[in-house]
């Protein structure tokens, strides 16, 4: 019996979509096309390669109101605010516009006795695992620099979002992308392991959670296959006393309950100095009880309900436990919440970090906030996390936000910003958040491996 995987649609617990998982030879066959389509691929020109890809992210543009309400529908963002394809657009027109300068050789000499430079390998067929929260944005992160690199791709995505592939497989063949260099597989857990276990890959580039990544390492180890992992987060905004306060606020409580809390670099926990705290809380709460949590296909909804119950059900038993060891919830139960996927959004105070609210990854609309003394303070308790993928960091002074930031122990500093991904820098993490770069031009280097040429020209 074909087994199936199903998108079951936060908005009413419908069965949204359903697809057929490839058997373990359906996909090691998409494998061996995929194989067999990489050097014809990379010997392309890299404008050719540059221009069918950035042709396949414009078809994903035209096919916009068709792709809002399908993300409402699939993992429950309101349709107000238009899908994902300002960022879908700009991080790969950027890697487009700097592929030439990141793929370049690196020239050592060529002098009349000897040339010596390394060269950029794309890495043959690279698997590309997908998250449900920014569907698109997270896909095309790789995507687009490992098919302009000269790599075949394998998109698996997210079950939440399982329609997502199929869209971005659809738009990049349709603007002339070969279907074996872009192939959109729908595979259980199972199949992806035993293919990563058989080196089915040159590179495997996921995102998601920590145990999964943890499954994913364990399949490649003795592999030597590369892998990329962009895991948890627990990322912390501090709000100095020089702070424009309005200017955070409005920032990091909208880092904090964007998309019902469901960003990879969301902020999940907010350090204020003790001279600020009360006037950032009364601006916060203000804010935030002035949300319209609902159906996420009505415009006048700003919080949609999370993408499935049991998200929602780790963040309200979280949000629980805190309030029993003493904190404070602030926010009253708004008429959205039906105790299932569709979550009031929280700010709790009177926390600290023996509560898992204030340690482990929530994901969801919830955020404590803190009084802080000190810079010494609010480094130490940015710092005691297991995750380490962003900090923002609020101030008038440079100087002293780049200080701060080298004493953190996370893949990004922000100043004045929070919850943006610059596709000029490298996005990273350290510690349980995983390891590897996307985006910038070491996403180059990643999605490639070196390779040395020492020609001697002359032999006497």
């Amino acid at each position: 019996m074909t087994s199936t995987i199903k998108c079951i649609s936060p908005i009413d617990g419908s069965v949204y979509a359903e697809r057929a998982v490839l058997s373990g030879a359906d996909a090691q066959n998409g494998v061996a096309r995929a194989r067999r389509a990489q050097k014809d691929w990379a010997a392309r020109p890299i404008q050719e390669r540059i221009d069918l890809v950035m042709k396949g992210v414009a078809r994903i543009g035209e096919m916009n109101d068709e792709i809002v309400p399908e993300l409402a529908h699939m993992m429950g963002r309101p349709v107000r605010y238009g899908g994902e394809f300002g960022g879908f657009n700009e991080r790969a027109s950027y890697m487009a516009e700097i592929a030439e300068k990141g793929l370049a050789p690196i020239e050592i000499e060529d002098s009349a006795a000897f040339r010596r430079l390394i060269k950029r390998e794309p890495h043959g067929v690279v698997l590309i695992i997908a998250p449900w929260n920014y569907p698109y944005m997270t896909a095309i992160n790789g995507v687009a620099p490992a098919l302009i690199a000269g790599n075949t791709v394998l998109l698996k995505h997210a079950t939440q979002t399982l329609l997502v592939g199929e869209r971005m497989a659809r738009a990049f063949h349709e603007a002339g992308v070969p279907e074996d260099v872009f192939q959109n597989v729908f595979l259980d857990h199972s199949t992806t392991s035993d293919l990563i276990a058989a080196k089915s890959f040159g590179f495997v580039n996921f995102t998601g959670s920590v145990g999964a990544g943890q499954t994913i390492e364990r399949a490649a180890a003795g592999t030597f296959t590369g892998v990329g992992l962009e895991l948890g987060g627990k990322d912390p905004g501090y709000v100095m006393e020089d702070a424009d306060v309005q200017a955070a606020v409005d920032t990091l409580i909208d880092g904090a309950m964007f998309n019902s809390g469901q960003c990879c670099c969301g902020i999940e926990r907010i350090y204020v100095h003790e001279n600020l705290f009360d006037d950032f809380l009364g601006r916060a709460l203000e804010i935030v009880n002035g949300y319209t949590l609902g159906n996420p296909l009505e415009k006048t909804t700003d919080i949609g309900p999370m993408a499935h119950v049991r998200f929602a059900e780790l963040v309200r038993a979280q949000t629980e436990e805190a309030i029993k060891a003493g904190a404070k919830a602030h926010i009253e139960t708004m008429a959205g919440d039906d105790g299932g996927a569709y979550l009031t959004p929280q700010i709790l105070t009177n926390v600290d970090h023996s509560m898992r609210v204030m340690r482990e990854e929530s994901f969801g609309p919830v955020v404590g906030i803190m009084p802080v003394k000190s810079d010494a303070e609010a480094l130490e308790l940015m710092n005691d996390s297991e995750f380490g993928l962003t900090a923002s960091l609020w101030t008038q002074d440079v100087e002293r936000a780049e200080a701060l930031g080298a004493e953190l122990e996370t893949g990004t500093v922000f100043m004045n910003r929070a919850d943006y991904l610059d596709p000029a820098l490298c996005w990273t993490g350290c510690k349980s958040t995983g390891k590897g770069g996307s985006l910038s031009e070491i996403g180059y280097h990643n999605l490639t491996r070196p390779k040395s040429y020492h020609l001697k020209k002359v032999t006497k």
